[in-house]
């Protein structure tokens, strides 16, 4: 009885994961660097896959903790807060891109800035009419949303798994969906990355957030896989609680995206 646990908390055992990750990371960011330099994009692929695997390997083991029951009440609690700060530094990390574009937006530089400001949009750029596509991709991803959290309303509160499935596969559809119509409209910008601010601005702002919506369809594709094979109960559900968490984040960062970028910036 030397080893009995009598106590909330869950002891992790010496695990590869994080020296891994960390040298996965270093070497994606690495190579990444000679990319940028004309050295091929090998070795950053190799540390990207590096970092693919340790994603699979080590949220593997949490699935399994959370199955054998290593996941007390205690250590859920850690795992909510965990998600929490990982959300909030999400929502600086964008915070980042509408500091850049609000600068740019109200303080426009011109060749006579600083004694005259320029004009925002720039002069050349068509934007995007936001009450077409944009607002169709808007419907899309609230409804995506609302999908989401009818399956957590059925776990939760009936544990009703038709609906559990149903909801999160209409979720993972309206995600996948959002995507495509995002590259279509990509593929019909009339302004491009380099050469202005307001482009610059547009796609990595929007760029970023959908390859946010791209992790969050991952985050939901796995849920659904976890919930297939009887996963989760109406008390124990902190992993789809999470990805259900970032995908009501990203709906919200397109909120203030479609409000700031497509409405108030089209100028």
């Amino acid at each position: 009885m030397a080893h009995a646990k009598n106590h909330d908390y869950h002891v992790l055992p010496p695990s590869i994961w994080p020296f891994l990750g960390s040298v996965g990371a270093f070497v994606m960011l690495f190579g990444a660097v000679l990319w940028m330099h004309g050295s091929g994009p090998w070795m950053g692929l190799i540390g990207f896959v590096m970092v693919l695997y340790v994603m699979f390997g080590w949220w593997a083991d949490v699935v399994k903790e959370a199955q054998e029951g290593d996941h007390t009440p205690v250590v859920r609690i850690g795992l909510r807060y965990g998600v929490v700060m990982f959300i909030m530094s999400e929502v600086m990390f964008f915070a980042a891109w509408f500091w850049s574009f609000f600068k740019h937006a109200m303080y426009p530089m011109g060749p006579m800035s600083p004694i005259v400001d320029g004009v925002f949009p720039p002069e050349g750029i068509q934007t995007f009419d936001p009450w077409h596509l944009p607002l169709i991709n808007t419907l899309i991803l609230l409804c995506s949303g609302a999908a989401a959290t009818w399956a957590h309303h059925a776990l939760a509160h009936e544990n009703n798994r038709k609906d559990l499935v149903n909801g999160l596969a209409l979720a993972i559809i309206l995600g996948v969906f959002f995507t495509i119509l995002q590259a279509y409209e990509y593929s019909h910008a009339a302004f491009g990355f380099a050469g202005n601010i307001y482009g610059a601005n547009f796609f990595m702002a929007t760029g970023f957030h959908g390859f946010h919506v791209v992790i969050g369809t991952i985050f939901l594709t796995v849920c659904l896989i976890r919930a297939l094979k009887g996963h989760f109960t109406p008390e124990q559900h902190v992993g789809f609680e999470a990805a259900a968490w970032y995908w009501h984040f990203v709906d919200v960062v397109w909120l203030f995206l479609f409000a700031a970028i497509y409405v108030w910036g089209q100028g």
